[in-house]
């Protein structure tokens, strides 16, 4: 993923970075979708909200071949399909995303569509914590509980900050727990870079019958790279050539401890 924004000039790798565990579990354990049947009706649907960490989902998408790895050697050209937010062009792709706050309320309308249609598929969105307090986002929650989508996860990337500064600083949603329990919603918390936790949580469903499922991945912006946790700059932050070997050197150790 990084090789790809180094050359692009372009990205958001902190929460590509914070993200991207979420992601791995969701396509290698958790959806029944994959790029042969990507057409099927009773396929689960998943919808990046926080379109804006799209290189975390195109290098999964990758990694399930929806379409060849080297198709990310354009990231951010001319006329590529690979820009900086998710888009159907690209296979895999469910819904053009990227203004916050939009993900959540197309995955109302998509759960409520197979409960009308008794389907059995899943709906799933990735939220980032910066994008809560889009309003949209709060209407979508109330309508969520209201029409009992069992059927539904969000999962939120609460890596504690966004572009200008830390959340609680910006705009404060702390507890948003308490929130969306208030809303109707059953709620469950998860070390989001732990993939047991993970799975656990996002093949249990539903909490509980005809509640919406909300799963808080607490997560680190720039996870695995020292000099990117939690550093506020690397929200979109391109590395240079020194700081890009530097952090493949250091996933290569952190791979090879866990081999």
């Amino acid at each position: 993923m990084l090789k790809y924004i180094y050359k692009a000039k372009a990205g958001h790798t902190g929460g590509s970075l914070s993200s991207v565990d979420i992601l791995n579990v969701l396509y290698n354990v958790v959806l029944d979708v994959d790029p042969n049947h990507f057409n099927n009706v009773d396929r689960d649907r998943y919808i990046q909200s926080k379109g804006h960490c799209v290189e975390a989902l195109f290098v999964t998408l990758a990694d399930r071949e929806f379409f060849p790895e080297s198709d990310l050697e354009t990231l951010c050209q001319y006329q590529s399909h690979y820009i900086g937010h998710p888009t159907k062009k690209v296979n895999g792709v469910e819904q053009n995303t990227g203004a916050l706050g939009h993900g959540l309320p197309i995955c109302v309308g998509e759960a409520i569509a197979a409960k009308m249609d008794n389907k059995k598929h899943r709906v799933f969105t990735l939220l980032g914590d910066g994008e809560l307090p889009e309003g949209s986002n709060w209407e979508a929650f109330l309508s969520a509980s209201h029409y009992k989508l069992d059927n539904m996860y969000a999962i939120l990337d609460n890596n504690k900050q966004q572009i200008t500064g830390y959340n609680k600083d910006v705009m404060n949603t702390d507890s948003i727990r308490e929130k969306l329990e208030a809303f109707g919603w059953s709620v469950k918390e998860v070390d989001g870079h732990n993939l047991e936790q993970l799975a656990e949580a996002l093949n249990s469903g539903p909490f509980e019958v005809g509640r919406p499922n909300f799963i808080i991945a607490h997560t680190i912006k720039g996870k695995g790279i020292s000099y990117m946790e939690g550093v506020l700059k690397w929200h979109h932050g391109v590395p240079s050539k020194d700081q890009l070997d530097l952090a493949n050197l250091e996933l290569d150790q952190l791979a090879a401890s866990i081999s």
